[in-house]
């Protein structure tokens, strides 16, 4: 994920930047016409009188078919009832007070656990403030239990995990997705700190919980099948590695797939599929391309299942989901995902060897987000939500 925090300046600069890059060539694995071709789908703005604050996901509750959550960067989610003729929002939770902001920190990730229903916990991802716990900076996964349907008790935190992040770091590659994956188990997506090519090798760092994908139970628990168990020189809590910065991930509600977009350096933005006890290769590669020459090259690295370089204006990787609802003709078990600078949707091959552009949102695309049924929505930057509907 790239900053949000003074988002108009900065996308100007990264904007220049990667059309800058476009002119240097490049051969990703994108089509490079303009316009963007009539696709199977359009980008609808949803609840057109709402609008949010930095809003960085959108998700149901499992079972619950009338409402969608949101969460903002600043520590806020709201409930929206979708059945309502007039859907307004309401304050689920506020934790704003606890968080840093600055940079791509704040409120990244929700999950509900898979039995919200009758246990009522769920669980988030947040950038604690500073001095948080005798520490500069840290990152917190931390469980919480609503009081109701449309409010949750901000007094019920359980800290379950608290990642130290370097101090002397620019405050992004925090990572930030949680979810709770077919074995009812947590995953956890960690940056690899920030700072210009993982300057202090986190991601290789088997000691390090940065640039990882973890997995613990709803307890802060690690399973005892975790694939570093019992290893001295490893945490425990890795479930895979030689991440960068995964913003978002997903696991397809149909066949357990996980779905992983690392955000890139410079150059290339890639796809993985999750894979216990993968190691993605950063910061030797970018995506399939060597990116520090003067790092050994690590055995057994998991490459990309796709690869997109930054041409025509496209800069960072927003992943999304296999698409399992019922409103898109020929999109199902088709993987769609977005890129933040260019605005483009793009839904990849079965085959996995291209991409088919849907649409091009009217802003800067922060996240996907899967409602109940399996219907796909987008948060921009411009604080709306968009839903993908049929042209």
């Amino acid at each position: 994920m790239k900053p949000l925090a003074n988002r108009r300046a900065w996308q100007a600069a990264l904007l220049v930047s990667a059309l800058a890059l476009a002119h240097c060539g490049g051969g990703g694995g994108l089509p490079d016409e303009e316009p963007p071709p009539v696709g199977a789908v359009a980008a609808q703005r949803a609840f057109s009188g709402l609008g949010f604050d930095a809003p960085l996901f959108v998700t149901a509750a499992p079972g619950d078919t009338r409402r969608l959550f949101v969460v903002e960067q600043g520590g806020r989610v709201y409930v929206i009832d979708r059945s309502s003729a007039s859907p307004g929002k309401q304050l689920f939770l506020d934790i704003g007070t606890r968080l840093d902001t600055a940079g791509e920190q704040g409120l990244l990730g929700l999950a509900f656990d898979p039995a919200y229903a009758t246990n009522h916990r769920f669980y988030v991802y947040y950038s604690a403030a500073p001095g948080t716990g005798g520490v500069a900076r840290s990152t917190v996964v931390a469980r919480y239990t609503a009081r109701s349907a449309d409010e949750a008790d901000p007094a019920s935190e359980t800290k379950l995990l608290t990642i130290t992040q370097p101090a002397d770091s620019s405050k992004n590659h925090n990572g930030g997705w949680i979810g709770f994956g077919p074995d009812g188990k947590l995953y956890v997506a960690v940056g690899d700190g920030g700072g210009t090519g993982d300057p202090d090798r986190h991601a290789q760092d088997l000691g390090s919980l940065l640039g990882k994908l973890l997995r613990i139970d709803g307890n802060g628990d690690v399973p005892a099948d975790n694939p570093f168990v019992g290893q001295s020189a490893a945490r425990a809590e890795i479930w895979a590695y030689g991440l960068r910065n995964p913003f978002r991930n997903s696991f397809d509600r149909d066949n357990g797939t996980l779905w992983i977009g690392d955000v890139g350096q410079s150059a290339w933005e890639e796809i993985d599929i999750g894979a216990r006890g993968a190691n993605y290769g950063w910061r030797k590669y970018e995506g399939t391309h060597v990116y520090n020459s003067g790092d050994p090259a690590p055995a057994g690295v998991t490459m990309p299942v796709f690869e997109y370089d930054h041409s025509n204006g496209r800069c960072s990787i927003i992943g999304g989901y296999a698409y399992r609802g019922a409103a898109l003709a020929g999109m199902q078990g088709r993987y769609v995902y977005a890129d933040y600078c260019s605005g483009e949707i793009w839904a990849l091959a079965d085959d996995r060897q291209s991409s088919t552009r849907l649409a091009t949102l009217p802003t800067q695309p922060t996240s996907f987000g899967e409602d109940s049924d399996g219907e796909l929505y987008l948060s921009g930057a411009n604080g709306a939500l968009y839903k993908l509907v049929p042209p």
